[in-house]
C-alpha cells in the first residue's frame, strides 16, 4: 500500500510528488494526459526562475525530477475510486487497482466547449482546442482564436508564427489577458481583433471553410477561415468523486481548506479542480498547492491528523 496516490500529472500532481517524495513518503503518480493542460501551452513565462519555456519540455522536465527521486509514474486514467477500511481505492482504465493511505487529487479541467453546429462535426477536421499541438497544420493558412483570455491571446500569438492571418473573436468588450500579451497582441500585424461577436456556426464540406458570427464585422457576417481554434476556458474533472464523497462548491469545484484538506479525510485537492488560490488558475499556485497537499498528508499519515 502507498502512503498516498497522487492523481493527475501536471504541475499540482508532480509538485506534490516532489515533496511528498523528500519526506520519503512511498507516492505513486496516476496520469494519461501527460503534462496536464500545461503541456499545452506554447510558451510559459511566468514561472519564478524561468524566462521561457515550452510547456511539453517544463512538464518533461517535471516529470523526470521526481522519478529521478524514485517517484512511480503511471501512465493511465484512473476510472474508479473507493474508500476502504485502510484507505482508498483507485481503479486503473487495464482493470486493475493500488491502494493507499491517503489520496492527492490533482484532476485539472477540461476545455469548455462552444456547443454550436459543426464543434464536434469538424473536431480533427480543422476545429482543435490546442494551438501548441495543431498549429503546424495551418501553415500560411486563414485561422480563427475563439476566446478572450491569456490561453487565448497566447494561442493566436503562437498561431501568428505559422499561420498567415489569425482573426481573434471575442464575445467582450475588450480582451482579459496580461497587459504584457495585449502589448504583444497589438504588435502582430496579422492579427485581427475582432471583440463584441459571438460565433454561430462552424461551416464546411469535409473540413472547416468559415465561421458565422453573430453580428456584421466590416460588412461580413461569415469569415472565411481553414481552422479555429476554441479557448474559451475550462471546467473541472470530477466525474472520478461521486463514489467517495467529496464536496464541490456550485461551479462543481473541489472545496478546500487553507492546508488542501476536502471534507474527507486523508483526501486532499490541488490545483485547477480546487477553490484553493481564489482559483487563480496557474501553474505556479498548482505546483504551490500540491507542495502544501503533500506536507498535509504527510502530517496525517504520522498523526492521524
Amino acid at each position: 500500500m502507498y502512503d498516498s496516490i497522487i492523481i493527475g500529472t501536471g504541475p499540482g500532481g508532480y509538485g506534490a510528488a516532489l515533496y511528498a517524495a523528500r519526506y520519503k513518503m512511498n507516492v505513486l503518480v496516476i496520469g494519461a494526459q501527460e503534462g496536464g493542460m500545461a503541456a499545452t501551452a506554447h510558451s510559459i513565462e511566468n514561472y519564478l526562475g524561468i524566462d521561457s519555456i515550452s510547456g511539453p519540455q517544463f512538464m518533461a522536465d517535471c516529470k523526470k525530477q521526481v522519478e529521478n527521486l524514485g517517484v512511480e509514474v503511471i501512465s493511465q486514467n484512473a476510472k474508479a475510486l473507493q474508500k476502504n477500511e485502510e484507505g482508498f481505492s483507485v481503479t486503473l482504465e487495464d482493470g486493475t487497482s493500488r491502494e493507499g493511505k491517503t489520496l492527492m487529487l490533482a484532476l485539472g479541467t477540461e476545455k469548455r466547449k462552444l456547443n454550436i453546429t459543426g464543434e464536434k462535426e469538424f473536431l480533427g477536421k480543422g476545429v482543435s482546442y490546442c494551438a501548441t499541438c495543431d498549429a503546424f497544420f495551418f501553415k500560411d493558412k486563414n485561422v480563427a482564436v475563439i476566446g478572450g483570455s491569456d490561453s487565448a491571446v497566447t494561442a493566436a500569438l503562437h498561431l501568428a508564427d505559422i499561420a498567415k492571418n489569425v482573426y481573434l473573436i471575442y464575445r467582450g468588450t475588450q480582451l482579459r489577458s496580461e497587459p504584457i500579451w495585449q502589448d504583444e497582441l497589438d504588435r502582430r500585424k496579422n492579427i485581427t481583433q475582432i471583440l463584441e461577436r459571438n460565433i454561430l456556426e462552424i461551416k464546411g464540406e469535409e473540413k472547416v471553410e468559415s465561421v458565422l458570427l453573430d453580428d456584421e464585422y466590416q460588412d461580413r457576417q461569415e469569415l472565411e477561415t481553414d481552422g479555429v481554434f476554441i479557448e474559451i476556458g475550462s471546467v473541472p474533472m470530477v466525474s472520478l468523486l461521486s463514489n467517495i464523497g467529496v464536496q464541490l462548491d456550485d461551479s462543481n469545484h473541489i472545496i478546500v481548506s487553507e492546508d488542501m484538506r476536502t471534507n474527507v479525510p486523508g483526501v486532499y485537492g490541488i490545483g485547477d479542480v480546487t477553490t484553493a488560490s481564489n482559483k487563480f488558475k496557474q501553474i505556479i499556485t498548482a505546483a504551490a498547492e500540491g507542495s502544501i497537499a503533500a506536507t498535509t498528508a504527510y502530517r496525517f499519515i504520522k498523526t492521524g491528523k
